[in-house]
């Protein structure tokens, strides 16, 4: 396995991603979508999660396709960012059709940065806007850290951000991911010089540092706990393939991907995280061998998410009125 020619979601055919975030809100919105609807599914293994269209997803569900996948700050003011993209894609005429209408459809997912140093006292909700810029946005490049659904995001010790990856397979099947990474947990190791994920780095992608030589010790004090009393999580996620996947084989590929979290954070999945994992499928490439192929496909999702967040980390870059420091500041790195 080797990363696409990107190192990004886009690196799968036909995906396109947009961002769009306010640096004095120090929140925003990212968005997947794509010329045509593409098949998806969710899986949410986080005890507080904040969700839009998340049923229409189920295998048992009519809609066959999805028009785009909005990950957003805010809590549950930025599920609102789902309808300035469902208003613009319905401007486009996109949607699925019933009838002489066209309904677009479009699930979303939210994290808790309401009280990460930024200016929230607006008077009229800020995420319509945002999610309506971040899909005019949309293209195959785009930055990494405090960008997006990223851009005021925060772990246990550090600033977080958006991060992506991607692998292509043996067979030549394209995996990747795309996450938000605002958890309660931390990314880095206890002497919070290392990655979690370390393990899983290609190259020097999220610095290079290496694994922790001390191994496994107790974690520290979360600074995130302590001036937030635990409130104010969640990590987010789209992984993506071009493989010609139904909608229960992408649920299997989502649930899949959640390993990509335990590995990079410490705690995951906890009652206080809405950690949630949307899987996406364009459909480019036939599957031959299902069964085998699709273990491969989930496997690849969760290296491509684990990644992701490193990368999201070590991207993040400071800014005015930030409460956390970044990875880098920290070690001295820029």
């Amino acid at each position: 396995m080797r990363p696409g020619a990107r190192n990004l979601i886009t690196d799968v055919p036909g995906l396109r991603v947009g961002n769009a975030e306010d640096a004095a809100l120090k929140s925003g919105v990212s968005v997947v979508t794509a010329e045509t609807p593409f098949v998806a599914s969710v899986a949410v293994m986080g005890g507080a999660p904040g969700t839009r269209e998340t049923d229409l997803l189920a295998p048992d569900k009519t809609a066959p396709g999805v028009d785009a996948l909005v990950l957003s700050g805010g809590s549950a003011f930025g599920l609102a960012a789902a309808q300035g993209v469902m208003d613009a894609l319905h401007e486009a005429g996109r949607g699925f059709e019933v009838l002489s209408a066209r309904v677009p459809i479009v699930p979303a997912a939210i994290l808790f940065d309401l009280l990460n140093g930024g200016d929230k006292a607006w008077r009229e909700n800020p995420y319509p806007a945002l999610g309506r810029a971040a899909l005019a946005a949309a293209g195959e490049a785009f930055a990494l850290g405090s960008i997006g659904a990223g851009c005021g995001a925060q772990t246990a010790m550090h600033k977080g951000g958006l991060g992506s990856a991607s692998l292509v397979l043996e067979d030549g099947i394209t995996v990747a991911a795309l996450v938000a990474v605002n958890p309660m947990g931390s990314v880095t190791t206890p002497s919070g010089r290392y990655f979690w994920a370390a393990p899983y780095e290609i190259g020097a992608e999220f610095g290079g540092l290496g694994s922790d030589p001390a191994g496994f010790a107790a974690l520290p004090e979360s600074r995130k706990l302590s001036a937030m009393a635990g409130i104010g999580n969640t990590t987010i996620a789209v992984v993506a393939t071009d493989a010609a996947l139904d909608k229960a084989q992408c649920h299997r590929m989502a649930v899949a991907a959640h390993d990509g979290i335990g590995r990079a954070i410490v705690p995951a999945h906890s009652p206080m995280d809405g950690d949630l994992v949307f899987a996406a499928a364009t459909g480019g490439q036939a599957l031959v061998a299902p069964a085998m192929q699709l273990a491969a496909i989930g496997h690849a999702a969760s290296v491509c998410l684990a990644r992701a967040i490193a990368r999201a980390v070590w991207e993040a870059a400071p800014a005015p009125g930030d409460t956390l420091p970044t990875l880098r500041e920290e070690l001295g790195r820029g």
